[in-house]
């Protein structure tokens, strides 16, 4: 059962530190058979990974690969009660059953977000619906629970909260967020909810010039855009009170259209993800959640797809950014994450912006410093004392000891040149054994 830390800045499970390491599998429900999800989360667990992402209910007249349907004539007050195997809910349970074996939580959106904000799911519906889905799922360990999905807290509050405050009373035992709107978090709306366990950001999709597409998902002038800079939400969200954890729930996907709609435009790359993951995980976020254009859809390579996807999501399964997540969890467990303080005054001349700005945390273990571009920085190490260094590739997970660092003012460091366009590095430091 996942639970949250005393100080309320990460998780539990069975009261010891919870690394979220997610994935986004929207529709896993709908696109995968049995067989074929078993395939999908036993790769996700051997690579780490604990946590997924999925949709109960994500667009109408929703069915499984047998053609069974989730809703009775499209509604969220007559769940489909067909008790056999391959019926709707029986294969849920299935799945989130083999998932607990696994060592895999299963975050779960009772509906994506449009439902709601449309008044499809609203109102007494919404009691009996949650109440059904506490029935079926309030007794798993492995369930947290997901309200929203890709929609602006404020586009139906009234029924966001009935759903979140019904969760709490039907499933006490079970955490629950909200997954907003790109380039948005949970605590625009819920920060004084008390049905919120933690908050969920979307740093979303776009580039830092990519502000107005014309586009459905176009913001607000409401909303502050911060482009890529995804650590701002945590540094944001950090500083509120009551405490929460906070995490990026939805970052620029591997391999989906940078901006999302126009196919002219380029990819975002393996690179791109790694610097998501680290940015947010060093400005002190509570895990971190990976994400990729073939796999959110499971998109089989015959129907029409989204997003500029251009591969099956078998395929995607063995992208190298998924393995380069192995790489992220056990540096944060190496260096006990939990005990991080994001450490930014420790870089006396990070003046950089965008791509140039790199980022640091403080453990009671270690100092790490992600850089993205490799150039030469500097760290005052005064505080630290003396203290050896390796460089780790984020890419191959390797590291590479070079010395041992005298504690001073400003020690420069120099990362090692790959001779290629991806030169990220991580900088670590401990002290002497």
């Amino acid at each position: 059962m996942l639970t949250l830390s005393e100080n309320k800045r990460y998780f539990l499970r069975d009261g010891k530190p919870f690394f979220w390491l997610g994935d986004t599998a929207w529709l896993l429900f709908q696109k995968l058979t049995f067989d074929e999800a078993m395939v999908y989360l036993k790769n996700r667990a051997e690579k780490g990974f604990t946590v997924i992402q999925v949709t109960m209910v994500h667009t109408r007249d929703y069915r499984n690969r047998a053609g069974s349907p989730a809703l009775i004539d499209d509604d969220f007050a007559h769940p489909n009660p067909d008790e056999s195997p391959d019926a709707y809910w029986p294969m849920v349970r299935r799945i989130v059953d083999e998932a607990a074996k696994m060592g895999v939580v299963m975050a779960l959106l009772p509906s994506w977000g449009h439902f709601v904000s449309s008044g499809k799911l609203a109102g007494e519906a919404v009691d009996a619906y949650v109440d059904f889905l506490a029935t079926r799922f309030g007794d798993c360990e492995n369930v947290i629970w997901l309200a929203g999905g890709d929609v602006r807290g404020s586009d139906a509050l009234d029924d966001f909260n009935r759903i979140g405050a019904r969760l709490r009373e039907k499933c006490p035992n079970q955490l629950i967020g909200f997954h907003p709107f790109g380039r948005c978090s949970s605590s625009q709306w819920f920060q004084d909810a008390p049905w919120l366990d933690f908050h969920l950001f979307q740093s979303g999709h776009r580039r830092y010039d990519q502000i107005k597409l014309n586009q459905w998902d176009d913001k607000v002038d409401a909303e502050t855009y911060v482009g890529e800079d995804s650590y701002r939400y945590v540094q944001h969200d950090r500083a509120l009170t009551p405490v929460r954890p906070v995490l990026d729930g939805e970052p620029s996907y591997e391999f989906i259209l940078q901006g999302l709609h126009d196919p002219t435009q380029p990819y975002w790359q393996t690179r791109d993800v790694r610097r998501y993951a680290y940015w947010s995980l060093l400005a002190g976020a509570a895990g971190f959640t990976y994400g990729s254009n073939a796999i959110m859809q499971f998109w089989q390579g015959v129907e029409p797809g989204a997003f500029g996807v251009f591969e099956t999501w078998q395929e995607a399964l063995h992208n190298p950014g998924s393995m380069q997540m192995t790489h992220v969890r056990r540096l944060m467990e190496e260096i006990h994450w939990q005990s991080g303080q994001p450490a930014q005054e420790l870089l006396p001349d990070n003046t950089g912006k965008q791509y140039e700005y790199n980022l640091a945390l403080k453990t009671d273990r270690a100092l790490i410093v992600y850089t993205y571009t490799g150039k030469p920085f500097s760290v005052n190490t005064q505080s630290l004392g003396e203290t050896d260094a390796w460089w780790i590739d984020p890419v191959s997970g390797g590291k590479s000891y070079f010395g041992r660092i005298p504690a001073q003012e400003k020690a420069h460091f120099l990362p090692p040149d790959r001779r290629c366009d991806q030169n990220d590095w991580i900088l670590l430091l401990k002290k002497p054994q």
